[in-house]
């Protein structure tokens, strides 16, 4: 498991007094509102002002005091530490927890690896399969029987998944 989690995209500074404005790459823009610190190609910076407008984040950090310095961060990433990062609820997971794991259905076929998840209404799930074909499909409920991150697998309806995903051209 990595040690940090990936928050959000620094899109470009905004004003004249070192604010950044942010693309939350969270589900839940108002974590933003309690955040101490944050990570910077692994520099911790104290976040001293948050605002939250519409689907954007707008933070302050100390020693970050102009446009120029802003600009240095122009393209990269928050993360925080996991230890610092909001608990998730039953039956949530993070991202950076689920690409990676083995697909399984429940009668015991491999269908391949989670290259990566599409946030959208319900997120997309990109596997490369076995033979070598990219599969998609969404997560639900009933398609996606268990998440056990510690194994790094997850299994699935063999059936509902015949039903709902497609595979890549």
């Amino acid at each position: 498991m990595e040690d940090t989690l990936k928050i959000g995209l620094i899109v470009k500074p905004q004003g004249i007094r070192g604010e950044l404005k942010v693309q939350p790459l969270t589900d839940d823009i108002n974590r933003y509102k309690g955040l101490k610190e944050v990570l910077i190609d692994d520099k911790t910076y104290r976040v001293t002002n948050t605002v939250i407008s519409g689907d954007m984040v707008f933070l302050s950090l100390f020693g970050v005091s102009d446009r120029n310095a802003a600009e240095t961060f122009r393209g990269k990433f928050l993360r925080v530490k996991r230890e610092n990062a909001i608990p998730l609820e039953e039956g949530r997971y993070y991202i950076v927890d689920i690409v990676g794991c083995e697909i399984k259905t429940d009668d015991g076929q491999d269908v391949g690896k989670v290259l990566e998840i599409t946030s959208a209404r319900t997120d997309i799930f990109t596997v490369k399969c076995q033979d070598g074909r990219v599969l998609r499909f969404p997560f639900l409920k009933d398609l996606v029987l268990s998440v056990d991150i510690d194994n790094k697998l997850i299994t699935v309806s063999g059936k509902r998944l015949l039903e709902v995903s497609c595979y890549e051209d």
